[in-house]
């Protein structure tokens, strides 16, 4: 598929709902070397009650276009204090906080 996913964590805050306790969120770098561009994004992948994982699908998009030009490249996420996630981006040199409101 081309994507690696690089940074990941298992989320254990409380801001977001509780379908995402104890899943495992993932920093897709995005590929250079496929005909269709793929990643650049970052994945949830959720846990049954044992920790198999039963559903992968993106949480946050956004840094590709549809013409397969990198906008930025995410490379790591963590959890903040608050429970919201930052995700690291190489291309763009930022970090980026991302929070629920429910």
């Amino acid at each position: 598929a081309h994507a690696a996913d690089l940074g990941m964590m298992f989320y254990t805050g409380k801001q977001f709902p509780k379908q995402y306790h104890n899943a495992i969120f993932s920093a897709q770098h995005g590929s250079w070397n496929a005909v269709k561009p793929r990643g650049a994004r970052v994945m949830v992948t959720y846990l049954d009650n044992k920790g198999n994982a039963v559903k992968h699908e993106p949480f946050a998009e956004g840094w590709m276009t549809e013409m397969g030009t990198y906008l930025g490249r995410p490379v790591d996420v963590q959890q903040y204090f608050d429970g919201s996630i930052l995700v690291s981006d190489d291309k763009a040199g930022v970090i980026y906080r991302i929070s629920y409101e429910g």
